[in-house]
């Protein structure tokens, strides 16, 4: 697969992984955390907020392989 390809496909991927994570980590928190305390808000959006950045590094990994006609 080409690399600009790759790169297109892998920046449609992220955009959509970080809005809809965001949106389901911002859904989760209105409907369960309501009533709970600041620091409970602070811990979750703290671990929410980190947790999306394991997937992108691995499709950004994937986006920066070179071409496999390159490596010969």
């Amino acid at each position: 697969m080409p690399v600009r390809l790759r790169k297109l496909i892998g920046m449609i991927v992220l955009i959509v992984l970080v809005v809809t994570y965001a949106l389901i980590a911002t859904t989760v928190a209105s409907y369960r955390l309501a009533e709970s305390p600041w620091w409970v808000h602070l811990l979750y959006f703290l671990v929410t907020g980190l947790l999306w950045v394991l997937p992108a590094m691995l499709v950004i990994r994937w986006m920066e392989k070179p071409a496999r006609n390159a490596r010969r």
